[in-house]
């Protein structure tokens, strides 16, 4: 891991203008048997600042991406980032309702799709199509774009769904993002030598997040849509993958595999891991399995990713729960979230962060930036955890309900509100449980409306077509009365109990 204070680009623009120089014929973007060169990449995304302009977008305009993992993502990012505009990613996953949602929200003036995702266009939108006019599009760009972009404007929207279950986009600027590079020198340990696997979806800051962290070292990144064990193993076999970021689910996944006992796997050096909780079995298997080491890291999309890690030199049998120590350019507190106090080691409190990758702001949400963006630059996460006497965190439980399943938040909220809609249904509350595939997934604790006898797998199915699949209970208790406390409210810490112990 090295020590040496990098140099910050101020853009994303000035991010691939200088790896591009380091050598235009080396490979940066991969898929399948499809390579992109730095040079290439560099002039497509100039082709797509330019193809923005004479489409009549203009600085602060809002483009929006709904496809999959593939390298005309990132052409797409680095081209809007040159002209001003803002890359919206659109999860594929979600239902057609909650995209029509999330448009209505972000205001686009062009929509980029992918021919498989066109079911979850709404029928008013005209996008453009990657398959089908993408490379015209391209073809017809202006040659100059006379926009300097600043390092405060805003680059990339991000979105999740709120503790109220309405979606919320989280802005990020290119100053925010500079800083994944260096994440990428200084503790993920690339180089212009690494081979960077990205298998998340680049709709998340762990995916498209984690690809600038290579991307800006001049390294190669291979990108995966096909997230099935047996693919995933032979890719890092075929492409001699050094690093990789992994949610528990995919490192169970790739563990299971009957292939990874006979794939050569030997290049692979460090793999990260977050988004849910590994166990510690987990863990001793996996370093033991695959020979590498295994980086602990935590972060949020407001933070533009990572603002903890453990390396794998730190590991210690009792720091296996451990997520690690602020990386030393930002500053992490813990605060008793009702005296505001900062609590003292072995106490539980939130986590706050003070960063240069701090979020400016909701897009349209001022009162949840606010309650967000505290006074002196703090960032409330929602999370709680514990501080060790040496300064390693170790997250304790959630301030918010969130569920992280397999990599994705789920908030109840959300599930709640589709579940209530069931004319059956007088009450509802969602948890989540224990899962060994998933980390955690999600349960639903309902409460029949009087004289109706209701059916889980009509509830499930009935919900399905509202929420995505990821969101939706994969069990149904049916009970006559939920528990509340003197004010009403649920007390989901006593459903979760019986599940957690």
């Amino acid at each position: 891991m090295t020590t040496s204070t990098p140099v910050m680009d101020a853009t994303l623009g000035d991010t691939l203008s200088r790896v591009a120089s380091l050598g235009a014929d080396r490979p940066a973007l991969t898929i399948d048997d499809r390579t992109l060169t730095f040079g290439d990449f560099d002039r497509r995304a100039h082709r797509v600042a330019g193809a923005l302009v004479r489409a009549g977008l203009r600085p602060g305009d809002r483009m929006a991406v709904l496809l999959r993992n593939q390298p005309e993502y990132f052409e797409l990012l680095f081209g809007a980032a040159r002209a001003g505009v803002v890359l919206v990613a659109l999860n594929w996953r979600l239902a057609g309702a909650e995209v029509r949602a999330i448009l209505d929200d972000a205001e686009p003036s062009l929509l980029v799709c992918g021919r498989d995702q066109l079911g979850l266009v709404p029928a008013d939108r005209r996008p453009l199509v990657l398959e089908d006019a993408y490379e015209a599009w391209l073809d017809h760009g202006s040659p100059e774009v006379e926009h300097e972009p600043a390092p405060d404007d805003v680059v990339l929207q991000l979105y999740s769904s709120g503790t109220t279950g309405l979606p919320k986009g989280a802005r990020l600027t290119h100053a925010n993002l500079a800083f994944t590079p260096r994440m990428g020198r200084e503790f993920y340990g690339m180089g212009p030598d690494s081979v960077n696997l990205v298998p998340s979806p680049l709709f998340h800051i762990g995916g498209i997040g984690y690809g600038l962290t290579s991307l800006g070292q001049g390294g190669h990144t291979i990108l995966l849509s096909d997230l099935t064990p047996d693919h995933l193993v032979e890719v890092m076999a075929r492409h001699r993958v050094t690093h990789a970021f992994a949610v528990p689910a995919i490192v169970a996944a790739i563990l299971a595999s009957p292939v990874v006992g006979t794939a050569d796997l030997s290049s692979l050096q460090r793999i990260a891991y977050g988004g849910a909780p590994m166990t510690e079995a987990l863990l001793r298997r996996a370093i033991d399995v695959l020979g590498c080491g295994f980086m602990a890291v935590y972060g949020m999309t407001e933070t533009a990713g990572t603002v903890v890690s453990m390396a794998p030199e730190e590991h210690e049998p009792h720091r296996l729960r451990s997520v690690g120590r602020p990386l030393p350019w930002l500053e992490i507190t813990l605060v008793d979230p009702v005296t505001e106090e900062e609590v003292g080691v072995g106490e539980v409190g939130e986590i706050r962060v003070r960063s240069g990758q701090n979020t400016p702001g909701y897009w349209h949400r001022p009162e949840e930036s606010a309650a967000t963006l505290l006074d002196g630059g703090w960032l409330r996460t929602g999370d709680a955890a514990y501080r060790d006497a040496e300064g390693y965190l170790y997250l304790h439980d959630r301030i918010k309900d969130l569920i992280i399943s397999g990599g994705e938040n789920v908030y109840p909220a959300e599930v709640e509100n589709a579940l209530a809609a069931h004319a059956g249904i007088a009450d509802v509350a969602v948890i989540g449980v224990p899962s060994e595939r998933w980390g955690e997934t999600v349960k639903a604790i309902v409460v029949p409306a009087p004289g109706v006898v209701l059916d889980p797998d009509e509830v499930l199915a009935d919900v399905r077509t509202r929420l995505a699949r990821y969101k939706c209970p994969t069990s149904i208790d049916v009970v006559e009365v939920l528990p509340r406390n003197a004010a009403g409210k649920v007390l989901k810490r006593e459903l979760r109990a019986p599940f957690w112990r």
